[in-house]
């Protein structure tokens, strides 16, 4: 199974695995990925459909940049306790959040989720470890739901498709408003652990 732990991984380099040495850093020589490189866009998407879609991608891709070159250690590190929040534990939730919205809520899937349990709500993050087959495993699984999302919201004839939620309905269009808005506030946190790794920040 693939270790690989998001775009231009390199299993092994977890620099920071202490707090000595981090030294914050921001310049052209740390960023992510070249400006000219980066897979992002800045707006102009035109429609309605396309510019919720477009800020959704851009949001997604934003998260594989604050994993990228992380092995398994970097990638299962928590936050400064009590926090159970890790690089990984968000994308093993993020991919909870994509399956239930898109599978479960707008296509009416009767299916589990993946991480988690009606025991542990939090157990996309409490599961954590630092092992590489988990963490291949949690991209895969990741990118699997993405790509279900993709091709619901490709195959929607409009926003106006709804699904069952609580007691009413919810339609596509507030679902992919409030997967920008999850991803958002997590690509944040995805700021702070990222720095709290190995000072890199930025993009």
């Amino acid at each position: 199974m693939s270790s690989d732990s998001g775009p231009g991984s390199a299993q092994g380099q977890d620099a920071g695995a202490g707090d000595e040495g981090i030294t914050r850093t921001f310049g052209w020589e740390d960023m992510f990925v070249r400006p000219e490189d980066d897979p992002r866009t800045e707006g102009g998407f035109g429609s309605e459909r396309a510019t919720l879609v477009g800020y959704l991608r851009d949001y997604r891709v934003t998260i594989e940049l604050k994993c990228s070159g992380l092995g398994a250690a970097g990638m299962a590190r928590r936050s400064v306790p009590p926090s159970n929040l890790s690089l990984l534990g968000l994308v093993r939730h993020l991919t909870d959040v994509e399956r239930h919205w898109f599978r479960r809520v707008l296509d009416g899937q009767d299916i589990p989720w993946r991480y988690r349990r009606g025991d542990d709500r939090d157990a996309a993050f409490n599961g954590v470890v630092a092992d590489p087959e988990l963490v291949g495993a949690t991209w895969a699984a990741w990118r699997e739901e993405v790509r279900f999302a993709e091709r619901f919201v490709d195959h929607a004839p409009n926003l106006e498709v709804t699904g069952a939620y609580r007691q009413g309905v919810i339609s596509l269009r507030e679902v992919l408003v409030h997967m920008i808005e999850e991803y958002a506030r997590h690509a944040g946190h995805a700021d702070l652990l990222r720095e709290r790794i190995d000072g890199r920040v930025g993009q």
